[in-house]
Parts: structure tokens; sequence; C-alpha cells
């Protein structure tokens, strides 16, 4: 197999990252390398500083295979600024533009680049190019289908939304440039089925495919050999942001009415301290900040379950397979993907509010072997739809298919030949 050669466009990437986008770009683009493929990540140094204000991230030493280009522009916030606003990279542009042109790629993946080029990016360079949805951007100026900051968007008044976000407005949404630069994109992939049928919704003009985000391939260890529990009582778990939208303001209650298990909280965010105002005093309730992947890992494996209580629009759910991969069940809010998610692989229950989630709780409470198998279910449902192993062939026969329709023989036979292998 001769490897081809990948460029990712993205706004985030690790450590020059605040969510869940970043860490799928950099883990589809080592699953490449590992391949075979040569990677080219192209990320925006200048968001991720103007957003965080703060020290400048430590950078490993590379070594996985994939070649990570920051730009810095020396104009910093006014960058990020005019490209927001002019939807095209008006200070970096042209150094993107000769790196895409330069790298003759043969496949362009645009990931989130709202900030590193908007959709002025969509022309520069050739070869096949993709775009996947990690947000909702594409038809929402606030990424993610939170109309005023308050409540679930059924309907656009994005001008008046944008206000509540305190961000000025993008006038480019109004011109039909967003539409005109979707021509330069030969194939489009949403992460769930969930969310290609809300781009569709809100107007979108393109098909989608459906590729959903992964985790590299991982066995369990057996239950006789797994490490000490992180926390001295039974728990349940929440992991992630602490954000408003994460839905946890009416999960906090349910721990506070009762005595036998615990609820811990991985994560930090701006809610954080509202979030500590509501449990103050209860003692069954534990913050225990970020913590890194191998701490994360523990608690998913010794967790009753895993909590999502999520209230807003998410693409996907990577903190669901997180936990489906240590053999975790999860209790998932009736809510966007999650559905989807949870049925696909039986691996947890679904709740529409804080009585569902204590009846969902007391039965897991109540029968450690429900408990068990649907944990092994999720697990399952993990090595068959959402493990490297199940989704990157699922990504490669997307570019297979578009370099088919384009003549790209090269692309194809290298692609047919690593994917039937």
């Amino acid at each position: 197999m001769s490897g081809l050669r990948f460029a990712m466009v993205t706004t985030f990437y690790p450590p020059y990252n605040f969510g869940g986008d970043g860490i799928a770009v950099q883990r589809l683009s080592q699953a490449l390398a590992r391949r075979g493929h040569h990677v080219t990540v192209i990320h925006d140094a200048d968001a991720y500083h103007t957003l965080h204000r703060g020290p400048e991230p430590s950078v490993p030493a590379p070594a996985d295979g994939v070649e990570v280009v920051p730009i810095k522009s020396g104009f910093g916030a006014l960058s990020i600024l005019l490209t927001q606003q002019a939807g095209r990279p008006v200070v970096n542009g042209r150094a993107i533009r000769r790196m895409l042109d330069a790298g003759r790629f043969d496949v362009i993946n645009f990931h989130n680049v709202s900030l590193v080029g908007g959709p002025g990016i969509l022309a520069a360079g050739h070869g096949i190019k993709l775009y996947m949805a990690h947000e909702h951007w594409l038809v929402c100026p606030s990424h993610v289908l939170w109309r005023h900051r308050r409540e679930l968007c059924t309907g656009r008044q994005c001008f008046r939304c944008v206000l509540h976000y305190r961000r000025p407005p993008q006038l480019w949404r109004y011109t039909g440039y967003l539409e005109r630069q979707l021509r330069h994109v030969d194939a489009f992939i949403a992460m769930s089925e969930f969310s290609r049928r809300k781009h569709q919704e809100f107007g979108f003009p393109r098909d989608m495919d459906v590729v959903p985000s992964f985790l590299p391939d991982q066995v369990p260890a057996p239950p006789g050999d797994r490490d000490a529990a992180p926390h001295p009582r039974p728990f349940f778990l929440f992991a992630g942001r602490l954000e408003k939208i994460k839905g946890l303001d009416d999960v906090i209650p349910v721990f506070q009415a009762q005595q036998e298990v615990d609820l811990v909280i991985a994560g930090d965010g701006e809610y954080a301290a509202t979030l500590q105002g509501l449990a103050a005093g209860h003692p069954r309730i534990t913050f225990v900040g970020r913590v890194d992947q191998a701490t994360l890992a523990r608690y998913y494996r010794h967790a009753i379950a895993l909590i999502v209580p999520s209230v807003c629009y998410e693409t996907f759910g990577i903190i669901l397979i997180e936990a489906f991969r240590q053999a975790t069940p999860v209790l998932a809010r009736r809510i966007g993907p999650f559905p989807e998610i949870v049925e696909q692989c039986g691996g947890g229950e679904l709740f529409d509010g804080p009585d569902d989630l204590l009846a969902a709780m007391r039965r897991l409470l109540g029968d450690p072997g429900r408990r068990d198998r649907l944990g092994r279910a999720g697990y399952e449902g993990f090595v068959q739809h959402w493990s490297e192993s199940a989704v990157v062939p699922r990504y490669l026969e997307v570019v297979r298919r578009v370099a088919e329709t384009k003549g790209l023989r090269h692309v194809v036979e290298s692609l047919t030949a690593e994917i039937t292998t």
C-alpha cells in the first residue's frame, strides 16, 4: 500500500485546544499515520491564545508520525476577529494557501475552520476535499444550537442570539457566501445520524455521510486485574466541561436527597463555581477537577455508570464511548445523538428528568448483574461501531468513493487495497 498525503485544517489541535474537536482531529491524524499515510495538521495558535490568555502550553516532542504546523501571525486577536467577521482568512490566508498548494495533498480534510479561515478557506488547495462537522457551525453562528444561551434552538433567531453570546454578528452569513463556498468541498461528514438530520432541518443544502468519532482499540482489563478504585465509596461519574448546557443543575439535587452512593464530577469550566455552590455542604458530591486520561480511565472502570445529562444538541458524545471502552454503562438524557448511541449497543439507559434518572440509578444499585450486562453490551458496541478498527475504514471509504467519482485512480487503488486487507 502506497501512503497518501492528508492535510487536516482546523482551528484547534492539542495542546492548543479546549474541547473534543481538536482531540478528535488528533486521533484521526494518528490513526492515518499508523496506517502509513503522511499527515500534516495546520491549526491556528492565535485562536487558542486569544481565548485562553494563559501561558504557552507544553508541546510534546513529535512521536506519532504527524507533522503539526501551528499558525502564529503576530496579529493575535485581530487576526481572529477579522476571520470571524469576514468569513475569510484575512491575515493568514496566503500562508495557508501556500502550504496547501506546496504539500501536493491527495486529501484536504477541513474540520472546525471557524477561526482558522471561515468558509473562505474551503477554496484553498487541490485534491479531494472533505469537511467534518464536529459542531453545528455550518448552520449555527454559536456552534451549538443553544438559542440565546438559555434554550434549545427550534428555529433561527441568529442575529439576536449571537448578541446574547456577546459576539459580533457575521454578516456574511446573510449573503449566500457560505453556500457558494460549499461547492469547493467534495463530501461532508456528520458525526451522527442525529447531527446529519439536524443540519438538514436547519437548511444545510448538501448531503452528508455519517462517520462517528472513535477511540483507539483497547481491551478492558479483566475484573480481577483491575487497579484500585480512585474513590472510597460506590459512585456514579460525570465527566466533561462544566458548563450550563451540560445539565448538571438537575443531577446534583438527586444526590443531595440520598445517602447510599456518591457523585464524582471530573472536569472544569466557567460554570464550576455555580455548581460547587449548588453542591455545597453535601458530602456525597465530589469535584475532582480536570484529570489526565489514565486517571479518568480508572474513574470510568470503577463507576457504577457514567451520567450524561447534557441539555443541548451535541453532534456525537465521545464520553459515552469512553465509558463503553471501559465496559461501563451510561445513563444519558434522551436528547440529541444519545438515544442513537445507547440504543445501537444497549449499553445503558435513557432518562428524561431527575425522577427517571433516580429510577435508573436504583435499578443498577439493586442489581449488580444488570450493571455488568449493560457494561458488556457497551464494550461490544464500542468494538463493533466506535473503535479505530471499525471507524477508520468507513472514513477511508468516503475518500475512496470521492476519488472514484473524480477519476483519481492512484487514490482508489491505494485505498481499495487498504480497506480490503
